[in-house]
């Protein structure tokens, strides 16, 4: 990547796409912060002019609000002159049966999590179209290609996120300047645990092995520089797919165990919507609480 290149980056106040934010300020880039939570996108700002960024502007943006992701972008064109990467990482989790989630707090994560990255794409794609050249980056997850319960407007989500990738990398094709690309972590050390959504009565946290959520930034980074397409930044990602896809049967009998045993802490907690519904400030962070075995 060359010095002053411009990255717009969502979710920007928290977890991976903070880290993805200081990672380029560290290369001397010029960054765009989007996230729905001022006080938090300032610290981000700060962390980046600190770490090396050449400038840094702060867009509060709802994403899953199309007017809101459009005047974000106007607001980095016209004082950039153009973006050149966009990393879509803004995302919302809801942990409940399917039935016990109220509908509102589903279609929460739905609108983050799917019309987010839609409307982010949108008009990222249409602005390096114009350039002939650019890279996005939508980041899913593991449980965008398997699946588990307690999580279904999450993964119901990442689903359509990997499809959605898919999808516009096909329709790019006939402009080779640019490029699409999805990453898929599996369990990483950052608040989206803590800050999610709860019907469960007992809190969620990231499955073992936790990665670091620089680990996914270094990955977003490396597949940006490289021009790759897909990457899963996840050492047990291999193993849930292959029992995913190779058995089928035997996967959906261990699955929920496995998620009671490793993926729910046992803590108890009272019902919430989280920050699906609205922003939780105080509780973003580029690392969570669950960080004793990360690997870096």
């Amino acid at each position: 990547m060359s010095d002053h290149e411009t990255v717009l980056i969502t979710g920007a106040s928290s977890g991976i796409g903070r880290e993805t934010a200081l990672c380029y300020a560290r290369r001397g880039a010029r960054v765009v912060l989007v996230s729905r939570s001022r006080d938090a996108l300032e610290k981000t700002a700060a962390e980046c002019a600190e770490a090396g960024a050449v400038d840094t502007l702060v867009a509060v943006t709802d994403v899953g609000d199309r007017e809101q992701v459009q005047r974000a972008f106007d607001e980095a064109i016209a004082r950039f002159a153009g973006v050149d990467v966009v990393v879509s990482s803004a995302g919302v989790v809801a942990y409940g049966l399917f039935t016990e989630v109220p509908p509102e707090v589903f279609d929460g994560v739905v609108q983050t999590n799917v019309l987010g990255n839609a409307n982010v794409a949108r008009v990222a794609l249409r602005h390096f179209r114009d350039r002939a050249r650019g890279s996005l980056v939508l980041v899913g997850s593991i449980l965008g290609k398997a699946t588990a319960p307690y999580m279904s407007a999450y993964v119901v989500s990442k689903f359509a996120v990997t499809g959605l990738a898919r999808v516009l990398r096909q329709e790019m094709r006939d402009v080779p300047g640019v490029r699409v690309h999805c990453v898929f972590p599996g369990g990483v050390n950052t608040p989206i645990y803590d800050q999610a959504a709860n019907y469960l009565g007992t809190a969620g946290r990231p499955p073992p092995p936790v990665d670091d959520p620089g680990r996914v930034a270094a990955a977003i980074l490396r597949v940006v520089d490289e021009r790759g397409g897909d990457v899963s930044p996840g050492l047990g990602n291999p193993l849930i797919l292959a029992g995913f896809r190779l058995l089928p049967a035997v996967y959906d009998l261990l699955v929920g165990p496995l998620m009671r045993l490793i993926s729910l802490s046992g803590d108890p907690v009272e019902q919430s919507p989280g920050n699906v519904l609205a922003p939780k400030p105080a509780g973003e962070a580029s690392r969570g609480p669950h960080g004793r075995f990360a690997r870096s």
